[in-house]
């Protein structure tokens, strides 16, 4: 494997699950997160997301990985919007009742989960618009990285498929390890899914579009049922969205 793939590859296992780590803890400890800082949290992270993949996609076309190996060579077909639309369904009205599910539990870990639910989600149109775009921007960006790159580059050294669903799968999770243990591993299941229908069908958009889904249903629907604190006044609420 070339050497600017190795330095990715620590960047994407290592690094990165590193920032969003110490990045969450520190916001954790603060007494609360304002509007004004939640969106520059959002702007900032966009921003980061696509100067990585722009950087990722500038060595991986320069080392000759094809869009096929990359899993942006399939052409549209009927299967293929079948598969993204029922899926998209699916996985959206599960998370949506899943999270109405936490928000009634009593489990002492739904309290870390509000606290850091208080910090991330939107609570204004203005959040939530910018929000939206970030979860658009983390469907693609982190598709890219995890089931294009990375697959791509472990299929091209000659890993059997499972292996690098596993290796894939658990970087992907590992980057997601802000969000505690249990949402790593939960992550690293999902990762596994979307590699897998990544494979069976040679194209990323399923994938790209259900990630969106899950982090834009994560912020609407969290907003809504597991926060407690009222919005500020100065916007109308995120719950007015939905009158």
């Amino acid at each position: 494997m070339p050497w600017d793939f190795w330095l990715i590859f620590l960047l994407l296992g290592f690094l990165i699950p590193w920032r969003g780590y110490a990045r969450m803890r520190h916001l954790m400890a603060l007494p609360e997160v304002t509007s004004r800082e939640r969106i520059k949290m959002y702007l900032v992270t966009i921003f980061f997301q696509w100067l990585l993949t722009a950087l990722v996609a500038w060595r991986t076309f320069a080392r000759g990985l094809t869009l096929r190996e990359l899993g942006m060579a399939h052409g549209a077909s009927v299967s293929l919007f079948i598969v993204t639309v029922l899926g998209t369904a699916v996985i959206g009205a599960a998370h949506w009742a899943n999270v109405q599910r936490m928000a009634r539990s009593d489990h002492p870990n739904i309290e870390r989960l509000r606290a850091l639910g208080s910090r991330l989600f939107p609570r204004t149109n203005s959040e939530l618009a910018l929000f939206v775009v970030l979860s658009i921007t983390a469907g693609i960006c982190e598709e890219f990285l995890f089931r294009g790159f990375v697959m791509g580059a472990l299929f091209r050294v000659g890993l059997d498929t499972w292996l690098v669903v596993v290796f894939s799968s658990a970087m992907f999770g590992l980057a997601h390890l802000y969000q505690g243990k249990g949402g790593s591993f939960g992550t690293g299941i999902l990762g596994a899914l979307f590699a897998s229908v990544r494979i069976v069908y040679h194209s990323l958009l399923p994938a790209m579009v259900w990630h969106a889904v899950l982090d834009i249903v994560a912020g609407v629907a969290g907003a809504r049922f597991l926060l407690r604190a009222p919005a500020p006044r100065s916007e109308p609420v995120l719950n007015e969205i939905h009158r």
